[in-house]
């Protein structure tokens, strides 16, 4: 029964129980439930077998004797009373009108009633009762012996009830052991099929009490196989994304170490300067240092922006605004232009729209063209150029006239803090292409690298869409 807010109700008894016990108990309620039925349906089924052999041969012996001699009173007197003892049947004729006789007197008579006189007065062609006589239980039956006559015989039930006793005690007593037998069987079927379970229950336990992301054994193909197949997926997952943060925070640090040691350097001969008796320091180089700790600053401004931005790498985007990356480019180059002192941009842009995040991608291109920027040289020009692949993807290559990437660094650009050996002089974080890799992937697309025709460094961003004038 569901609950209002959406949960099933709980039986809170079962719940103190392993789920191994509680399979247990259940295959040991439908075995009982089984067993009861079948034991019910044998024991209702035996005892209708008996009593209807029973009567049919009561019956036979019965239309026998009314055939024979034994339908006249006379011979029925003389009959020896040790053949009707040892068979427990007593034999006796009834009239019409009520008068019985049997073989050895009222001693031996059997039952007399209702159904035998209808017998005896034609308003039934036999008639088969259970009665008693004492406290001994009789089968008895009654068929014509001629006009106005009736035989009618009885056999004591008493071996036929011991039977049944003896059925109706050995059928809980062995159902009793197959509610054992399938209950044990249940516990035995349920540790099998849950030690899959187990492991798993183990390594969370082990995860959780030490950190170690292992993987665990997989067994067989069935659905608790491809729930471990899963879990261990979820434990690779888990542990790449705790080694790259241990990477991101050890490059971090790292990179972050230079600019405030080279700071604090200068703080403190500043405030060695400030000290009563301490050398005066020359104009020209207290305005050196505070140019060199103003460019730090902003140097660890940038670096902790792009290490923000990058914290964010495992946070899904949910992108839902229409994007013009036409005016994306156009603002991220009237920016560069400002700050870019003797490179000349050329530019070639197209119509493009996409769904996506305009301020992110607005970073992306900015860190391309200020990489460009960085290493052009001084009357260098900066190809930007606008691509369609198709109707539904388009290509942002950015070319430089610099030196170009190394082959052995292509693959290892767009990496964290990752600086190639002549760029280690050069400003920047080496968290620019990062980003710009980042939002990419963001908006279902890829980044690459390679040379420009002109011997600089191509670097290429390519993101999904659609031309406005194809709807």
């Amino acid at each position: 029964m569901s609950r209002p807010d959406g949960s099933t109700a709980r039986v809170e008894m079962l719940d103190r129980f392993s789920l191994r016990s509680r399979i247990g108990i259940l295959a040991a309620l439908v075995a009982a439930l089984a067993v009861v039925l079948v034991s019910l349906a044998a024991f209702l089924t035996v005892r209708s077998n008996i009593l209807a052999t029973l009567d049919s041969n009561l019956f036979q012996r019965a239309v026998f004797a009314a055939q024979s001699e034994l339908a006249d009173p006379v011979e029925l007197s003389r009959i020896p009373p040790e053949i009707l003892g040892a068979g427990d049947i007593r034999i006796g004729l009834v009239a019409a009108s009520g008068q019985a006789r049997s073989a050895e007197g009222q001693a031996s008579a059997p039952p007399i009633a209702g159904p035998e006189l209808a017998v005896a007065r034609g308003l039934e062609p036999s008639s088969v009762r259970t009665a008693s006589i004492g406290s001994d239980p009789y089968r008895v039956v009654a068929v014509q012996a001629g006009p106005g006559r009736a035989l009618v015989m009885a056999q004591r039930l008493d071996p036929t009830q011991q039977v049944l006793t003896r059925l109706a005690l050995a059928l809980p007593v062995v159902g009793g052991v197959g509610v054992l037998v399938a209950g044990l069987a249940g516990i035995a079927v349920a540790r099998a099929g849950l030690r899959p379970v187990q492991r798993l229950t183990s390594a969370t336990e082990r995860v959780a009490a030490t950190g170690d992301l292992r993987p665990i054994p997989v067994d067989g193909a069935d659905e608790l196989a491809r729930l471990t197949i899963s879990f261990n997926e979820m434990l690779g997952t888990l542990a790449a994304s705790q080694e790259q943060q241990r990477r991101l925070v050890a490059d971090a640090g790292h990179e972050l170490r230079t600019p405030l040691t080279s700071m604090r350097t200068n703080l403190e001969l500043l405030a060695a300067a400030g000290r009563p008796g301490a050398p005066t320091l020359p104009e020209s180089d207290r305005a050196e240092i505070l140019t060199d700790v103003h460019a730090q600053v902003e140097e660890l401004s940038t670096l902790v922006g792009d290490l923000v931005e990058l914290a964010r790498d495992d946070t899904p985007l949910v992108v839902h605004e229409p994007v013009e990356l036409t005016d994306v480019v156009s603002r991220a180059l009237e920016r560069v232009r400002r700050r870019a002192g003797e490179v000349e941009f050329d530019a070639t842009l197209v119509p493009w729209t996409l769904m996506g995040d305009a301020t992110a991608l607005e970073r992306a291109v900015l860190n391309l063209l200020d990489n460009a920027a960085k290493w052009s040289p001084p009357g260098g020009t900066v190809r930007v150029t606008m691509r369609p692949l198709d109707g539904w993807s388009l290509v942002l290559e950015v070319a430089d006239q610099g030196p170009g990437i190394a082959e052995q660094d292509l693959p290892r650009v767009f990496d964290r803090f990752y600086r190639a050996d002549q760029a280690r002089t050069m400003p920047g974080s080496g968290l620019g292409l990062a980003i710009v890799r980042q939002v990419a992937l963001r908006h279902s697309g890829a980044v690459w690298a390679g040379r420009a025709p002109g011997g600089g460094a191509l670097l290429a961003l390519r993101l999904p869409g659609r031309h406005p004038a194809h709807g």
